[in-house]
């Protein structure tokens, strides 16, 4: 049985590692990202992985790696705005919001080892254009909540919803790395 636990550190790793230079680049603009600026955000890029896999000829030298990568970080962000809320003016320094990636990352991570031991790995068997698709609901699920001003009656909030996206991303470029 593969460490799924250390392959999934491995990319959250690189997600982070990219997260934190942007943050060198850019501070922490994203601040002011209002949520449902966030979810378009992750749409873009689950709609431009969904047309890689589906498209032969690209325009842009850009893989599914990069995209998923994009998701992962945008689902952090809208995580840690969930906590925060909005700022008008950017606030964090580097090091508080890596501490903040973290934290999101911890809980995430445990619930996809809480769930993959329910499940029994069943990702394993997953096509990545199937982690995809389930990216694409669930956006389209958090897009309906927001349109509920939040609200529902019986499902799991908006927070489930971008942790699930970021596990099933993880789960994607796992696939990936192991098909190279």
């Amino acid at each position: 049985m593969k460490d799924t636990s250390k392959q999934y550190d491995t990319v959250v790793a690189k997600c982070q590692a990219l997260f934190e230079k942007k943050m060198s680049d850019y501070g922490s603009a994203w601040r002011i990202l209002r949520l449902p600026s966030l979810t378009d955000q992750i749409f873009i890029k689950a709609q431009r992985i969904r047309g890689l896999q589906q498209n032969d000829e690209r325009k842009v030298d850009e893989g599914e790696v990069s995209e998923f990568i994009g998701i992962i970080n945008y689902c952090v962000m809208a995580l840690i705005q969930l906590k925060k809320g909005v700022v008008e003016q950017p606030d964090l320094n580097t090091a508080e919001s890596i501490k903040l990636y973290n934290e999101q990352i911890k809980i995430t991570k445990q619930l996809m080892l809480d769930k993959n031991h329910d499940y029994g790995e069943a990702w394993r068997d997953m096509r990545v254009s199937s982690l995809t698709d389930l990216i694409l609901q669930k956006l389209l699920r958090v897009k309906q909540i927001e349109d509920n001003s939040g609200q529902t009656l019986v499902s799991e909030g908006i927070d489930a919803n971008y942790q699930d996206m970021i596990n099933y991303a993880v789960f994607a470029m796992i696939h990936l790395n192991e098909a190279n």
